[in-house]
C-alpha cells in the first residue's frame, strides 16, 4: 500500500472514530421546581436528525450520580433522548447510607413534593427540540422506581413507566385511577425491602384501577439488582448480572410496544 493510500485510510478511520464519539451528546441542565434549583443530565445521539421518543430517568437514593447518567447514555445509544432528572436538588448528593435514607425518606413522606419534582424533570424533557412529545416514557431505579410510579399516579400524559427494583407502595392507591401510561414493574423476587405484601398490594392497586401493567419477578434477585456497585451494602442490595441484562431487554421490548401503538 502506498503512503498516500495509507494516509487516506488513517484519515478515514480517524474520522469514523471521531464521528462515532461525537454522535453521543450530553449536557448538564439547570432547572427549577418552585424555588429549588435542580441539576439534570441530558443525553442524545446527534446523528439522528428527526424527533424521537423521550425517556425520563430517575435516580436511586443517592441522587443523580454516575449510574443514572450511564443509563441515560445507554438510552441515547438506543436512539432515544434521555433526561436524568434531579429529585433532590443541585449539589445534594448523599454519600452515606444514612444520608441517602434520610434524603429519600423526605420525599417518600411527601408524595406531593416528589410528584412535583419528577414532573419538573418531565417538563425539561418535553422542552427539548428533538423530542417527540407524543412519545414519552419514564424509568426509575429503586427510589427512582417509586418516583416514576408516582409520576404515573399524578396523571402525567406519558406512554409508559418502567420501575427497576423500585418501591411499589403509595399512601394514595386510589390515585391509580389517574394513570394513563402502561406500567412495567421489574422486581427482584428475593428483594428484602419490597416484601411480598407490598407487591400484592401493588397488583391489587393496578387491577382495581384497570391499569395496563406487567410485573416481572426475577428469581433470586435482590434489591438494586441492576447496579454493579451494589455489593450487599446495605445487606439485601446486591447486583445480579442475569437479572440486570434480562430487565434491560424487557424494557426495550416494552418501549417498542408503547411507541408503536
Amino acid at each position: 500500500m502506498s503512503k498516500e493510500a495509507m494516509l487516506l485510510l488513517m484519515i478515514f478511520v480517524f474520522t469514523g472514530i471521531t464521528s462515532a464519539n461525537a454522535a453521543l451528546i450530553s449536557q448538564v441542565i439547570d432547572y427549577k421546581q418552585g424555588d429549588a434549583v435542580l441539576e439534570g443530565y441530558l443525553a442524545y445521539d446527534d446523528s439522528i436528525k428527526t424527533k424521537r421518543p423521550g425517556i425520563l430517568v430517575v435516580h436511586e437514593w443517592k441522587g443523580l450520580n454516575g449510574y443514572a447518567k450511564r443509563r441515560a447514555d445507554m438510552l441515547a445509544q438506543l436512539g432515544y433522548v434521555a433526561f436524568a432528572a434531579d429529585i433532590y436538588g443541585k449539589g445534594i448528593r448523599p454519600q452515606t447510607i444514612e444520608e441517602a435514607g434520610a434524603t429519600a425518606g423526605k420525599f417518600k413522606a411527601d408524595r406531593a413534593l416528589l410528584r412535583a419534582r419528577v414532573n419538573a424533570g418531565l417538563d425539561v424533557l418535553k422542552s427539548q427540540p428533538n423530542v417527540d412529545t407524543t412519545q414519552l416514557a419514564a424509568i426509575g431505579y429503586c427510589f427512582g422506581g417509586t418516583a416514576a410510579l408516582e409520576l404515573a399516579r399524578s396523571g402525567a400524559d406519558i406512554k409508559g413507566v418502567v420501575s427497576f427494583h423500585g418501591g411499589l407502595s403509595t399512601p394514595t392507591p386510589n390515585d391509580a385511577k389517574n394513570i394513563k401510561a402502561k406500567i412495567l414493574a421489574l422486581h427482584g423476587a428475593a428483594d428484602p425491602f419490597v416484601k411480598p405484601d407490598e407487591v400484592a398490594a401493588f397488583e391489587k392497586e393496578m387491577t382495581d384501577a384497570k391499569v395496563n401493567y406487567q410485573l416481572i419477578k426475577y428469581p433470586g434477585a435482590m434489591h438494586g439488582f441492576t447496579n454493579p456497585d451494589n455489593q450487599n451494602n446495605p445487606p439485601g442490595a446486591l447486583y445480579n448480572e442475569a437479572a440486570d441484562k434480562a430487565s434491560w431487554i424487557e424494557m426495550q421490548k416494552f418501549f417498542k410496544e408503547i411507541f408503536t401503538t
